[in-house]
């Protein structure tokens, strides 16, 4: 089966943040952990810093900065020993099987035998194989709407009205999980049959799965996102306890985490009008790290210039030969760690190993207000995110905000209202050797508490991944560890250098004096003799 894509409607939302306190100067910046709401997922934003503040009462862009130790690993019950891949069925799929999928489809008139592609057996699982060569951007198929599982298909089921206060997903969710239980009583049920129980998402590993990637973004990232679901499974409790008679069998959390999976990895988003869609055959399609167009590869469109009917388009974004899998981008914004929570796999590139600092302007701070301002007058806030990646500079408004935090003392008259408009003008070079010197301590602290969460060196991490037999989840474990350790390393290399920098740099007063005239070509001041 594959490890299908885009996240179901994806929201800039962080739910787990623990702080790791700096010593020097309190509640500077922290490196926690990097995170959306599940299931309420827009694009990432284009801007590298994220921000929130107190007076944001949508809970879907709320933040919550939280300890890691308030996720306790609880012990999940034993599983059956996984079959095979990264994605894996409730029963491994067969040749019969897909023909009997492709067959269901055929009777539907969803495919016919002249379809580009049809679902096939693949390393990964399943899959769309190319029945004919195709061409780049040639559409592969098109399911019509009456075959999207979606909030829209929930409300015209039997369950429909008893979940309008429900979540869009969530109530998709239920409904996977009572037409599974319905069976053969099920119009969906050659479908639902080749679905996977779990997949190699974080959100299924076993606590002694978990423990590998202590310390991680990626382990405080699936224990928030378990109890956000949690939380959401107990108003589906309420749900089917009032209408017991619509549900053949008890719905446990272990049913409902299984239809997060389902929709965390295999719904398409990113959609015209529509925030969540399933669709059976399209969700078979398999990512390659080798595509690397920006566009996505489906959309939504019309079924003709007469017809008010909407059919889900999936294109090749590559030209494939006959017999050759169909495969696109799942999406390259995404981080190693979003690929591993979602999907059950990560990449080498570097574009995808990334750690997200968190910056917070504390409230203890005197100056707090002031401070608050001039961040919220710069479009950010009390909570800024900057997502650095492996290789590449700091986010460009990472260094002004770090200074602003840091502001006090003697330079605590840039935060007069005289300066308001022009301040951050000045945060965006040195403001004096004291503040400089002071962000750079406490980001090479907040570095070095990070690297000593970690249970494992970089030494034997690398020895690990020399290793080709490695359990598929211990190789994300692994590359998860090491690429978050590369990347401390790599923040505190820059800031240790800068260090080394701060006699040679210029701050405000020498720019300030330079720009009065008061400043010679080698720094010297310049005294005027009275006449």
């Amino acid at each position: 089966m594959p490890k299908s894509h885009h996240h179901v409607n994806q929201d800039p939302t962080r739910l787990s943040k623990p702080k790791l306190k700096a010593t020097n100067y309190p509640k500077l910046p922290h490196l926690p952990i990097y995170h959306h709401s599940p299931l309420l997922h827009k694009s990432k934003q284009t801007n590298q810093s994220k921000t929130k503040t107190k007076q944001n009462t949508n809970p879907k862009m709320a933040t919550t900065i939280i300890s890691f130790h308030a996720f306790p690993l609880s012990k999940p019950k034993p599983k059956p020993k996984r079959p095979f891949s990264s994605i894996h069925c409730l029963r491994p799929p067969t040749t019969a099987a897909v023909e009997t999928f492709w067959q269901w489809l055929t009777d539907q008139r969803v495919v016919t035998e002249k379809s580009p592609a049809k679902p096939g057996l693949v390393p990964q699982g399943l899959g769309l194989i190319a029945q004919r060569d195709i061409a780049r951007n040639e559409v592969v198929l098109e399911v019509p709407k009456r075959f999207w599982i979606n909030p829209d298909a929930v409300i015209g089921s039997e369950i429909g009205p008893f979940c309008g206060g429900l979540k869009g997903w969530v109530s998709v969710a239920l409904f996977l999980i009572r037409e599974r239980m319905l069976g053969y009583g099920s119009k969906w049920r050659v479908y639902l049959d080749l679905l996977p129980q779990w997949t190699d998402s974080t959100i299924f590993w076993s606590e002694e799965e978990l423990n590998e990637i202590q310390g991680t973004q990626l382990l405080r990232m699936t224990l928030a996102v378990k109890e956000l679901v949690q939380g959401e499974f107990q108003k589906v409790e309420e749900v089917v306890l009032s209408n017991r008679q619509l549900f053949t069998s008890p719905v446990t959390l272990d049913d409902f985490f299984w239809a997060f999976g389902i929709l965390r990895s295999r719904a398409f988003t990113q959609l015209s009008g529509e925030s969540l869609v399933l669709v059976p055959l399209a969700d078979l399609i398999n990512h390659s790290p080798e595509i690397t167009r920006e566009d996505y590869a489906w959309e939504i469109k019309g079924a003709g210039l007469f017809s008010r009917d909407l059919l889900f388009s999936l294109r090749s974004p590559v030209p494939i030969k006959a017999g050759e899998q169909v495969l696109i981008q799942y999406d390259l914004k995404k981080s190693n760690a979003e690929l591993a929570l979602d999907y059950g796999f990560i990449e080498s590139r570097p574009e995808r190993i990334t750690y997200t600092v968190t910056l917070e302007i504390p409230e203890s701070d005197p100056f707090y207000g002031d401070k608050l301002d001039i961040a919220e007058v710069n479009k950010m806030g009390e909570v800024a995110y900057f997502d650095i990646i492996l290789g590449q500079r700091l986010p460009p408004t990472m260094l002004p905000y770090l200074r602003l935090i840091a502001l006090g003392g003697n330079d605590s008259f840039l935060l007069e209202s005289i300066f308001r408009n022009t301040i951050w003008g000045h945060l965006e070079l040195p403001v004096s050797r004291a503040n400089e010197e002071l962000i750079c301590q406490v980001m090479l602290d907040a570095c070095k508490t990070a690297l000593s969460s970690y249970h494992t060196t970089v030494e034997e991490d690398k020895k690990l991944k020399e290793q080709n037999s490695l359990d598929p989840r211990l190789e994300i474990a692994v590359g998860i560890r090491l690429g978050e350790k590369k990347m401390l390393q790599q923040i505190a290399d820059l800031f240790e250098e800068r260090k080394t920098e701060l006699d040679g740099l210029e701050y405000y007063q020498e720019r300030r004096l330079r720009q009065l005239g008061l400043v010679g070509e080698e720094g010297d001041l310049i005294f005027w003799e009275s006449k």
